[in-house]
């Protein structure tokens, strides 16, 4: 993240991303996650998640705590309390559902002027934004995303710190089928856990264990899926729900070889 600040003037990058990376060593699987991409490991038919996704709803806590002790990063345009809805004017005085940095449920308080400004995360879901500008808390480079038509910083509230998950292999005895799948959310936004296990199973099985295509084909078709099919009303799914209209990259590993086949 340093690297990209330093080169970002002479090279003119802007802009910035998400990093999901896994890395074996010593018989273990380190996934190390820093944004909305995420990894699991399918063993036996059984899903085990290996990283989670870092959102403004994730990290909401992460993110008013830092907004509360540096109020100066809201530029006065924003308060670091939550909401249900935006406030209006007319509710000055009244008491309304509220939650701070220190709270999982929800309390009341009385409406001040202060709580007219705009939360600082807005949003449901993938509609959740921090300062109504991104859906993404941790990742690398934005350093020079502002807020449109202000001049307040948000790469203070992106942390480039990733979350690191440790998956021991020498536990348990892998067969071909045992894979673990990385994927950009362009994957997970139309495709959960359980239908990328149903292709993984589905493809492979086609495929002679022995066979190291099977694992490619396996992540090709979880693209396919995810994209759907250009129709005149955009990307469809064979449900005819809307397709991933992000970028899809799948890396699908195998945890086992053919000699460990029972």
């Amino acid at each position: 993240d340093d690297q990209i600040e330093r080169e970002r003037a002479s090279q003119h990058l802007p802009g910035g991303c998400c990093a999901l990376a896994a890395i074996y060593l010593l018989g273990k699987f380190y996934v190390a996650n820093a944004g909305d991409s995420r990894a699991i490991i399918i063993r036996n038919g059984e899903i085990i998640p290996m990283s989670r996704e870092f959102t403004p709803e994730t990290e909401r806590q992460r993110l008013q705590c830092l907004a509360f002790l540096r109020p100066e990063l809201l530029g006065k345009e924003f308060t670091h309390l939550e909401f249900p809805r935006r406030i209006q004017p007319k509710e000055l005085g009244k008491k309304i559902l509220y939650r701070d940095q220190n709270m999982n449920g929800w309390a009341y308080k009385k409406i001040e002027e202060d709580d007219l400004k705009f939360p600082l995360v807005y949003g449901e879901g993938k509609k959740a934004r921090v300062m109504a500008t991104i859906g993404v808390t941790r990742g690398l480079g934005d350093h020079d995303l502002k807020v449109f038509s202000s001049n307040i910083h948000i790469k203070p509230f992106l942390s480039c710190f990733p979350e690191v998950k440790v998956y021991d292999l020498t536990q348990y005895e892998h067969c071909p089928d045992d894979v673990l799948v990385l994927g950009t959310d362009g994957l997970w936004d139309v495709t959960n856990d359980k239908e990328v296990a149903g292709v993984v199973m589905e493809v492979l099985t086609s495929y002679e264990p022995n066979d190291p295509c099977r694992y490619t084909m396996v992540a090709q078709e979880l693209v396919l899926r995810s994209r759907g099919v250009l129709k005149e009303r955009g990307w469809r799914l064979a449900n005819d729900k809307l397709g991933s209209g992000d970028d899809i990259s799948v890396f699908v590993i195998p945890l086992g070889g053919p000699g460990n086949y029972t």
